[in-house]
């Protein structure tokens, strides 16, 4: 699996270099192309791995790829605005806003998200058919019924009295975390035209997993090796899956949620090891 996350990762890293070549020069572009340095590209790894599946070609699947990282990058850059976490360290670098200035950075995530929603009209995936299936899919997945709607229940819950349960939090982390990584796992089944639900059930179980391990690494990781602060949630008084269960029944929880992940690609046989590799890379993961 390593070998083939590290493919993933250089075929991605070159292919949002050049979707970015024709950029007007200057900060916006600076900032774009910084905000995608660095990081796993687990999710496009998804999106990789499932096309592979569903005998999609790497050359169909990396526009959805790259999409889906360009998507994260973004999202990243605005959840580390001031008025959202407030942090000044993300992949071990300062994050946009400090490098530049808080205007930049909103305009480098806006770029960023636009970017994305244009790559996935590349006619390199397939036909049109092929890529408004995509696109819809995306935009539940990012917007206000998906990613952006758990962000804005992150922000909420700070805001409550009353901390969050384990209901809530679950809630909250299956769509600001949960909703992308489900359709890059289900990306290769959409470009096909084909049932997506075992790679669905797979991803909730892996999101939520690893959730649960950021949870763990923010009270147990070392700052110089995650590339970010840690600690912020207990200090912010947040409940997360280690404030409610605690250390060792987080780790077990993890544990078990990637059992059933691996186990939900049955139907794959073999064809699926990559993916099911990646259920124990989640979780033992240091950054």
């Amino acid at each position: 699996m390593n070998e083939r996350l590290e493919e993933v990762k250089a075929q991605v890293e070159a292919a949002l270099d050049a979707a970015m070549a024709d950029l007007p020069s200057g900060d916006l572009a600076d900032a774009m192309r910084y905000a995608c340095v660095g990081g796993k590209k687990l999710r496009a790894f998804l999106v990789m791995e499932s096309a592979r599946l569903h005998g999609v070609s790497d050359e169909a699947a990396l526009p959805v790829a790259v999409a889906v990282e360009a998507l994260h990058a973004y999202s990243l850059v605005h959840d580390d605005l001031p008025a959202m976490d407030n942090d000044d360290l993300r992949r071990g670098m300062p994050t946009v806003h400090v490098q530049w200035s808080e205007a930049t950075a909103i305009l480098a995530g806006d770029a960023l998200q636009s970017l994305a929603f244009r790559l996935l009209t590349d006619p390199a995936i397939g036909d049109a058919e092929a890529r408004l299936r995509l696109i819809t899919a995306f935009a539940a997945a990012v917007g206000g019924q998906g990613m952006v709607h758990g962000q804005m229940l992150d922000i909420a819950a700070e805001d409550s009295p009353t901390p969050l349960d384990m209901k809530g939090i679950t809630r909250l982390q299956a769509a600001k975390t949960g909703a992308l990584i489900g359709f890059s796992a289900e990306a290769g089944a959409l470009i096909a035209g084909e049932e997506g639900q075992a790679l669905r059930d797979y991803a909730a179980d892996l999101g939520l997993a690893f959730q649960i391990q950021d949870d763990i690494l923010d009270v147990t990781g070392d700052e110089d090796t995650i590339g970010k602060r840690v600690g912020k949630d207990a200090e912010a008084g947040k409940a997360t899956f280690v404030s409610l269960m605690g250390l060792e029944k987080a780790r077990n929880c993890a544990s078990d949620l990637t059992e059933r992940a691996a186990k939900a690609l049955s139907s794959y046989g073999a064809e699926a090891d990559n993916l099911r590799e990646l259920t124990r890379f989640v979780i033992d993961r240091q950054s």
